[in-house]
């Protein structure tokens, strides 16, 4: 006797009525596979696209040279910027606001001029001294001085700070272009 084929025979069917255990290991298996296969395909998709950083610009125009007065310490980017920009009678200097011991933001005291970090009790010298011992730590667990970053002027005649550039006064950069801006 013949079996039917129209759907009515219970032996044809996929699961026979009720799955056995052997087909539930099998559709599990082979969900994992295409389970793998995906998640895969997925992490090749994500390594074709580059994992770029897009940082914010370190450039930053901060003013006329009129606006700081002569022999002063500003502390008008130190909550922006993080900087201090220092002005002598002949000369601009921008300064890290970021101490060298654990970066940590020292703060400048006029009464002694001095910049002292409140972490760990660094100091660095004041404006007071020459130009090319300011930021020089002398007290504290500071290992090197406060970086100074590059100052320019651009064609309108503002103050531009780039934080991406630093000099280092113990690396003996004090006197290179940029480290300072000579200013009449």
């Amino acid at each position: 006797m013949a079996k039917a084929e129209d759907g009515t025979n219970p032996e044809g069917h996929i699961w026979r009525i009720a799955p056995t255990r052997r087909d539930m290991f099998g559709f599990l298996g082979w969900g994992g596979v295409l389970t793998s296969l995906g998640i895969g395909s997925l992490a090749f998709v994500r390594f074709m696209y580059p994992r770029v950083l897009f940082e914010p610009a370190s450039r930053y125009g901060i003013g006329k040279p009129v606006e700081y007065g002569v022999n002063s310490v500003s502390e008008k980017w130190i909550k922006a910027l993080r900087f201090w920009l220092v002005r002598f009678d002949d000369r601009f200097v921008a300064l890290s606001a970021t101490c060298t011991h654990l970066g940590c933001t020292p703060r400048y005291l006029g009464t002694e001029d001095k910049f002292k970090c409140p972490c760990h009790g660094s100091g660095f010298r004041g404006y007071k001294g020459s130009w090319k011992a300011l930021g020089v730590n002398y007290e504290g667990p500071a290992p090197r001085p406060l970086e100074r970053y590059l100052l320019a002027t651009d064609d309108t005649g503002q103050l531009v700070v780039d934080l991406g550039k630093a000099y280092r006064i113990d690396k003996g950069q004090a006197d290179e272009t940029g480290a300072f801006l000579p200013y009449a």
